[in-house]
């Protein structure tokens, strides 16, 4: 059964909307950063900006502490100047939508920070055994207009800061009890392997790569091993095929690499992911072969989505295999999840498990993703936020669809 709640009263959606907008957070900073703003507000001499900045860093990102007046190490006269100048409040959450395979997703509300209006997005946790993934958005929209991808029907409306793409990961742990009580001592603090949270996707909305600098920014603070400290094997990074960026991401951030390719040939890849006629398939290939820290250990990820009598011929299945030769590489297979107004279909179960046989025996994992939050929109293309959310009739019309097989693996 699908749940879903309105987490937030209207009076307090105002109450939080005016916080965000009259003090700036400190949540995306570095810690020169956090001791800047600290002695630039004059309430820190410099002297102490570094030890203070690193109370702020752990009762930030180790306790998970969202309120100035709970970090009980610092004094209550600087509690009370940090709450005058600053925020470290989460963002408001409009929504929380809970599949009946437990996926969960939120939509969050955000500032409109030029953009005219407040902006939404959607972030989605997937919990599987061993470990739970939080698909984490890097844009308000998207520019690629992906033909099989529902964001991709979204107009971009802005870029998320370094700030808005931390809260997601801040606020998913939150709602999953995933950072230690109030009154856990230090030294006692939840392991890694403990975490709810255990790997974070830069797969929800928007391409990470026309955003390089805040979502740099926020996967190194993620990763450091001082306050989130999250394994830089545990982080992906997705990415549509924006080729000049790709070296520096694994120069500049470290993190793994997934590319979204869904095609063998530049004729169909043009048309299911445009930006191809920019960047093509060999430049994109040659990127992928040059990736600094490559290696078995460190393989790519290529996403491959399922379109019926589109990319799902065994011939396809060979050229694949043609293409990545030479890379070390795991091919995820995507079971199409329909959206209201698509054309596309998803490839019949016994059609992808003829392909992901030909891969494996190919010598790639191959491995088939599970479609999961369907119900909810939470699937992999589904996501889509409030600035064009669905029609009632538009759902309805998802779900007749699912009922009567269509897009079903």
């Amino acid at each position: 059964m699908t749940v879903s709640l309105d987490l937030t009263a209207e009076g307090a959606r105002d109450a939080l909307r005016a916080r965000s907008t009259e003090k700036p957070s400190l949540i995306g900073l570095t810690r020169a950063e956090l001791g800047e703003a600290l002695v630039g507000a004059g309430i820190v001499p410099e002297r102490q900006a570094k030890m203070r900045a690193q109370q702020l860093w752990h009762w930030m990102y180790v306790r998970g502490v969202s309120d100035f007046a709970h970090m009980f190490n610092i004094s209550k006269d600087l509690r009370a100047a940090l709450d005058k100048h600053f925020t470290v409040a989460r963002p408001e959450i409009v929504e929380e939508q809970i599949s009946s395979d437990g996926t969960r997703k939120w939509l969050f509300r955000f500032p409109p920070r030029g953009a005219g209006r407040p902006v939404e997005i959607e972030t989605v946790y997937i919990p599987e055994e061993g470990r739970g993934t939080l698909c984490i958005s890097s844009q308000v929209g998207c520019t690629l207009t992906c033909s099989f991808c529902h964001t991709g029907t979204q107009k971009l409306v802005r870029n998320l800061t370094t700030e808005e793409i931390l809260a997601q990961l801040l606020t998913a742990r939150d709602r999953l009890g995933d950072f230690p009580d109030r009154d856990t001592p230090d030294g006692a603090i939840v392991p890694a392997e403990g975490r709810k949270v255990s790997n974070i996707v830069m797969m929800g909305m928007g391409e990470p790569l026309y955003n390089f600098e805040a979502v740099k920014k926020a996967l190194l603070i993620a990763s450091d091993g001082d306050g989130l400290s999250l394994s830089k094997r545990r982080i992906t990074l997705s990415t549509s095929g924006v080729v000049p960026e790709i070296a520096r991401t694994g120069e500049e951030i470290g993190v793994m690499l997934a590319i979204s390719l869904h095609a063998t040939n530049d004729d169909l890849r043009d048309l299911l992911v445009p930006i191809n006629k920019k960047f093509p398939l060999k430049e994109l290939i040659a990127a992928c072969k040059a990736y600094p820290g490559l290696s078995n250990a460190k393989r790519i990820t290529f996403e491959y989505v399922m379109l019926k009598d589109v990319n799902d011929s065994l011939d396809d299945a060979k050229a694949l295999v043609k293409l990545l030769k030479g890379i070390p590489a795991k091919i995820n297979l995507i079971p199409f999840n329909p959206w209201p107004g698509t054309n596309y279909q998803c490839s019949d179960w016994e059609t992808i498990e003829k392909f992901a046989d030909y891969i494996n025996n190919a010598g790639y994992a191959s491995p088939i993703r599970t479609p999961r939050g369907r119900d909810i929109l939470a699937a992999c293309g589904q996501l889509k936020s409030e600035s064009e959310r669905m029609r009632k009739v538009d759902r309805l019309a998802l779900e007749a669809m699912m009922i009567a097989g269509h897009g079903e693996a």
